[in-house]
């Protein structure tokens, strides 16, 4: 990392630690069962960048636009546990944006349907990531599901032919789905009281596999993200975003992604203004370049996020692996024009309370 960066970072940590106890207090303070929006004060958006595995890839990434990521996105195969993220949320001093997707990431096999997860086959899961996040105190987004609307999704609702799912895989299981998702999540019910309300949309209790179920879930300060593409992939009849809404009870953002590949920016505004969605803070869940060098379209997203108030998070896609075009680096001139644009106070190098105030986990004691 650049000197010059590193010690703006270092300079910051007296800051954290003063408002600790006070960001401390009102994540505790938070009444049971209540939503958490997690939303900076307007007009401040949150940066984000998503997560490579590495401390490495973040550190070129923030090297590259002059300013240190607030956010860190990581992609969760289902199943998969926060520990390994959570080192690299410490260490980068990022807020987490927990992606869980349902497909195994090597093999793109599917691990679990939308009706599953509906009818609690994936509780366990779900009340692990309520644990964690409450256990630690760990202020998170967490984001389900994401692009239901795009076919090569195993979630999604449609075909790529454009045919509408049924079954499993259906966009009312999707939306019955997300919204499980986010009640054992969020925690902060007794058991009784989650299973009144899982009852109130028609779904099964509580279903814990193992041992019997908790007297109550803790609050987790987490915040659910709702993130379809903003017209649909492909653009039929059932598929539009509003198809997916799981209701605002079960969402505190609602974001999308947005490709320099696929700039609709009609698509974009109307996503914005729908009604459905019209008073919840937006993020840009992902964004990136994929083929070529385009100043010219950085300079238009950063204007669209600057001029729509209610966009207050902003997230680059960095990639994964071999042949990876989403790789900032790729783009000298899109690299350079972000790192002017993102240069007013407005965009949030850090959130005030985020995983590098917290200690590294305990390891495990190996049993004899």
């Amino acid at each position: 990392m650049r000197p010059g960066l590193a010690r703006r970072i270092a300079a910051r940590r007296p800051l954290w630690l003063a408002l600790l106890a006070t960001s401390l207090a009102l994540v505790c303070a938070a009444p049971a069962s209540a939503a958490m929006s997690l939303v900076p004060p307007k007009p401040d958006v949150l940066l984000g960048v998503s997560d490579r595995g590495s401390t490495e890839g973040f550190n070129a990434f923030a090297e590259l636009t002059g300013k240190h990521p607030a956010l860190m996105q990581t992609f969760f195969g289902w199943g998969n546990t926060p520990n390994k993220a959570y080192e690299r949320w410490r260490e980068t001093q990022t807020r987490p944006v927990v992606a869980i997707s349902t497909q195994n990431a090597q093999t793109l096999e599917e691990i679990i349907t939308p009706q599953q997860i509906a009818l609690g086959y994936g509780d366990d899961y779900l009340l692990q990531l309520n644990q964690f996040f409450a256990t630690h105190n760990l202020p998170a987004y967490i984001r389900p599901l994401g692009e239901p609307n795009r076919c090569l999704n195993a979630w999604a609702g449609v075909e790529c032919d454009g045919t509408l799912k049924d079954g499993e895989h259906s966009s009312y299981w999707y939306k019955e789905a997300f919204r499980r998702i986010a009640a054992i999540t969020r925690g902060g019910l007794t058991t009784e009281a989650l299973n009144a309300e899982l009852a109130e949309i028609g779904l099964p209790g509580l279903q814990r596999s193992k041992g019997a179920n908790p007297v109550s879930l803790p609050v987790a300060p987490v915040s659910i993200i709702w993130s379809p593409l903003p017209a649909g992939s492909p653009r039929v009849k059932g598929n539009f975003p509003g198809n997916y809404w799981p209701g605002s009870k079960w969402v505190d953002w609602v974001g999308t992604d947005f490709y320099a590949k696929y700039p609709v920016w009609e698509d974009l505004n109307r996503f914005y203004n729908a009604a459905q969605w019209r008073n919840k803070p937006i993020a840009i869940t992902e964004w990136a370049m994929s083929e070529k060098d385009e100043p010219k379209f950085v300079n238009q997203l950063i204007n669209w996020v600057v001029t729509h108030k209610r966009v207050q998070m902003l997230t680059y896609y960095q990639g994964f692996g071999y042949g990876n075009t989403y790789e900032l680096s790729h783009y000298p001139q899109t690299a350079s024009t972000l790192a002017t644009k993102i240069r007013r106070a407005t965009f949030l190098p850090y959130a005030e309370y985020n995983a590098g105030l917290l200690p590294p986990l305990q390891p495990k004691e190996k049993t004899p």
